[in-house]
């Protein structure tokens, strides 16, 4: 059998990682400013994520949720008193986009409602509602096609009071990423998420934070969308939730009443995911991590605005897009390859930069110094 070969891979094999190194088959060494998708979030092998996963695992690694499992409410506790939500419920699963699905699914239930607004540019996941809230037409199959979604241009508040005004009664949800992640690094306005909150409150909509990519820290604050002041119903998240580790989640508002076999979930919630998930918190408490992100996201930013040939900067915290004219497009592969670093990016020319929360100076000048070598070919 050979894999499906749906991945344009690069002709490396990572054998080795540790913080914001990563080592290949032939020990070459590179500085990992990617994290696998923003998903390594605390550093990869972080000694006390490794320990507590190990602890579990000799332990229980997996049962149902047919029977307690305490490592779930230790976690919800936990994610309360970190993210400031205390009072918001938490249902466990496994993926970003499924985290999605189920806030959807649960925005439905609550009103008996079936249209979702969402944006261009969005990336909401690729399962079955969610991909057809994404913006990009190529991967939605026809049979997840819907009427049901309506697209709106991002950060446009005339078109969005003129969506409510149209369909108001029959919205169920508006679904929007705090900061746009496969869009190019794009940032929702304060204006325009506190409009969004408004007209949910006015028309009983549901507002969905999808926190998956921006959130859990990574922008400085918990979850990105809140630097406009107000709280959303709904926050999804997974990638940097169990920093390699498949767990994901939503975490849901006091006015949601849950009833048994609303949401479910097989895997979602195990002993060895809420380890993962557990250990993330405990070392983004103890060492200050948001407050890390903040400090060096800021510093690379302002750099990077120094820097001639970039186009613009945008995003913040460690969530980072570099803008650069075409002429430029080979930088991305000579970072990868010529100076061993990886990033990422978004079409067309974005380079994004979604490392471990844990980043340091020290690694933010080396990727600066090549960065600037790089731009001069």
């Amino acid at each position: 059998m050979n894999l499906f070969d749906v991945y344009p891979l690069n002709d490396i094999e990572i054998v080795k990682a540790a913080g914001s190194t990563v080592w290949d088959a032939e020990g070459q060494e590179y500085l990992d400013l990617y994290g696998g998708h923003a998903v390594i979030s605390i550093g990869h092998t972080h000694p006390h994520y490794v320990s507590r996963l190990t602890d579990q695992l000799n332990k229980v690694g997996f049962y149902s949720n047919s029977v307690k499992i305490p490592l779930q409410q230790q976690l919800a506790e936990k994610l309360g008193q970190v993210s400031g939500k205390t009072d918001y419920q938490l249902f466990l699963c496994n993926s970003g986009a499924e985290a999605n699905e189920n806030a959807l699914k649960l925005a439905s239930f609550y009103n008996g409602r079936k249209k979702v607004i969402a944006f261009k540019g969005a990336f909401h996941g690729r399962t079955s509602l969610a991909v057809a809230a994404t913006d990009n037409p190529k991967i939605i199959a026809p049979v997840n096609e819907t009427d049901n979604i309506i697209f709106l241009l991002h950060n446009d508040i005339a078109a969005l009071n003129a969506a409510f005004t149209e369909y108001g009664n029959e919205i169920a949800a508006v679904i929007i990423e705090g900061i746009q992640g496969v869009g190019g690094i794009k940032e929702a306005s304060v204006a325009f998420l506190q409009q969004i909150r408004s007209l949910c409150n006015q028309y009983n909509a549901v507002y969905i934070a999808d926190s998956v990519q921006c959130g859990y820290g990574r922008t400085g604050i918990f979850y990105s969308h809140d630097y406009a002041g107000v709280d959303a119903d709904v926050y999804t998240m997974a990638k940097g939730m169990g920093n390699g580790f498949p767990v994901a989640g939503i975490s849901i508002a006091p006015k949601f009443k849950p009833w048994y076999g609303m949401l479910g979930t097989t895997f979602g919630g195990n002993h060895l995911a809420c380890a993962a998930a557990l250990a993330v918190l405990e070392v983004m408490e103890q060492d200050q991590l948001m407050k890390n992100a903040e400090e060096v996201g800021s510093y690379l930013i302002a750099e990077l605005k120094k820097i001639e040939g970039v186009l613009e900067v945008r995003g913040r915290g460690l969530m980072i897009g570099i803008d650069l004219p075409e002429s430029l497009a080979h930088v991305k592969k000579e970072l990868l390859f010529k100076h061993h670093i990886f990033t990422g990016e978004a079409k067309p020319n974005v380079i994004r930069l979604l490392p471990a929360l844990n980043l340091t100076k020290d690694h933010a000048d080396q990727f600066l110094e090549k960065f600037k070598i790089a731009l001069k070919g």
